[in-house]
């Protein structure tokens, strides 16, 4: 294993990683240039026309590096990357990644600088006790400020500033010297697995960082080896599910995937599986044989939904291929929750739960691509605590089911820490934009460079309304977001029906705050006039 790395780069959204990506994968001559494309591991089109990684798409890489270095032992060595989602909906699912590697790539824009989720991505590496290895992009740009980029990273990592690189994930200027430099810096895989105090270096023990899925071959994992060897036709098993299955074909990605036959302790690779039930494969599950156990590993936790919104199809006619797509996107997504719901209005439906904004979306519109299918979306709502005052806690994700402002002792709501990076000409506008999504300011600090830090908390449902749009819009586009949750605390809301023709309307019902009610009935109804015939009539209670 010495002559293994096993690396993710992570970065803020737009700071060029699947492009370095790119390079390196023409620099270790992984894929040929005449088959070589704009970001090669996006797979999907949504990706490459969002210009974001959304699934997460292991590489295998052979290089050939320098051994004049006293770091180097070897002249031939095997570089693993894992090239993970940068958007906070999705951090479960990075940090999970960031286990099954030994170093990161903090890459930083050279013309933007440090943003809002350089700081979270960093975090979820340091909390894997990563060796962070950082690296300056764009520096090809007439208007790149790498000096001034490098000053930051400095104040953030407390390193060297001989320790950081400088590449162009476009020219490919750098990037040789930045493979040699993960040679030399990244450390290889531990020689064997230390669980509760003692060695188990026969027993498999591999971790699940990610999944797909295949019509034909079902599930296929994408796993991190930790201990032991996994063959082909072996006996496994889910240690969170602890369900049984046969390893049908094990190989590695060069992207593209390469049966092996076998996969060995610190190698990442795949296992088709042959599953074709959604629920059983997970991230962050830990598969072992089924005849010799090993233990499961810590911090594995089922993914909670963040957001609900109810999915419709225009047509009842595909309900049916709604119920089967989703069935279908759950096999590759387990985050993603869905259950049947029923409206007098809209018809069958399902009430689905999201990671946040960007996963609903995704969702939504691999719906549409994928399935052909034509939706109507509701405005996604968060989970309410409610205590009834006969005592009763219920938890409430749908605004129809949110019960009367008399029934209830109290509420409580999931609330977010938010940090913004923003220009400083657009204080102004940010802190008039953050007292009206109910957000109170923590700390605002002035950055060298002459931009500002703010960090506020805020209820989570008021992120989801247009917050980050608006921020944009405040800051003529130069501000950048990151937020974390932390937990539910008092709200102070109500529930907003709209009847039509002196009939309650379940899909126009929201959960407001209490202040905005008036202002929100208002701008509700005047979106209805427009739209509804003339003849009917509604009033808001």
């Amino acid at each position: 294993m010495q002559n293994i790395r096993n690396f993710s780069i992570i970065a803020h959204i737009d700071h060029g990683k699947s492009t370095l990506a790119d390079r390196m994968l023409e620099e270790t001559h992984t894929i040929e240039k005449r088959k070589m494309r704009e970001q090669v591991l996006d797979q999907m089109d949504l990706e490459r026309e969002r210009g974001i990684t959304i699934k997460m798409q292991p590489v295998r890489m052979e290089y050939h590096a320098e051994v004049s270095s006293t770091k180097v032992q070897s002249s031939n060595y095997i570089l693993n990357l894992i090239d993970t989602p940068g958007h906070i909906d999705f951090s479960y699912e990075v940090s999970r990644a960031l286990s099954a590697v030994e170093g990161a790539i903090l890459l930083v824009d050279s013309t933007q600088g440090v943003q809002a989720q350089t700081l979270s991505v960093l975090e979820l590496a340091r909390a894997q006790n990563l060796v962070i290895l950082p690296v300056v992009n764009k520096i090809d740009l007439p208007h790149a400020e790498v000096e001034r980029t490098k000053d930051e990273l400095v104040r953030l990592l407390g390193c060297e500033r001989e320790s950081i690189l400088s590449v162009s994930g476009k020219t490919g200027e750098g990037v040789a010297e930045l493979l040699q430099k993960i040679v030399e810096v990244i450390p290889p895989p531990a020689s064997h697995l230390v669980t509760s105090g003692h060695q188990v270096a026969t027993l498999l023990q591999a971790l699940v960082f990610d999944f797909a899925y295949d019509t034909h071959r079902g599930v296929i994992l994408f796993l991190r080896i930790f201990g032991g060897e996994l063959k082909r036709n072996e006996k496994l098993r889910f240690t969170s599910s602890g369900k049984d299955f046969n390893a049908i074909e094990v190989g590695v990605f060069r992207p593209q995937e390469e049966p092996t036959g076998h996969l060995s302790a610190g190698e990442i690779g795949y296992v088709v599986t042959g599953i074709k039930r959604p629920g059983v494969a997970s991230v962050g599950d830990t598969v072992t044989s089924a005849r010799n156990s090993a233990p499961a590993f810590s911090g594995y936790q089922q993914p909670t939904p963040v957001i609900w919104a109810s999915v419709y199809p225009e047509s009842q006619d595909d309900f049916v291929l709604l119920r089967q797509s989703l069935d279908r996107l759950r096999l590759s997504d387990s985050s993603l929750s869905y259950e049947e719901e029923q409206s007098g209005i809209m018809g069958r439906g399902f009430r689905c739960g999201f990671l946040g904004m960007l996963h609903l979306e995704i969702i939504t519109e691999r719906l549409r691509r994928e399935f052909n299918l034509n939706l109507v979306v509701t405005m996604p709502t968060t989970v309410y605590e409610i205590t009834r005052t006969n005592g009763d806690v219920d938890n409430i994700y749908s605004p129809a089911k949110f019960p009367d402002d008399g029934s209830i002792t109290s509420v409580r709501e999931q609330w977010v820490r938010v940090s913004i990076f923003s220009p400083g000409t657009a204080l102004g506008g940010i802190v008039q934009l953050l007292y009206d999504h109910e957000a109170t300011t923590e700390k605002t600090e002035t950055l060298p460079d002459g931009r500002m830090r703010i960090d506020a908390v805020m209820p989570l449902r008021e992120l989801m309304r247009g917050f980050f749009d608006k921020l944009k819009n405040v800051s003529s586009g130069f501000a950048s977001l990151s937020y974390e949750l932390l937990g539910l605390r008092p709200a102070d809301v109500v529930r907003l029906d709209i009847l039509v023709s002196e009939e309650v309307m379940p899909a126009f019902t929201r959960i407001v705050s209490r202040r905005r009610i008036q202002a929100e009935g208002e701008a509700m109804v005047e979106r209805l006039e427009k739209l509804l015939p003339q003849q009917q009539r509604f009033v808001i209670f």
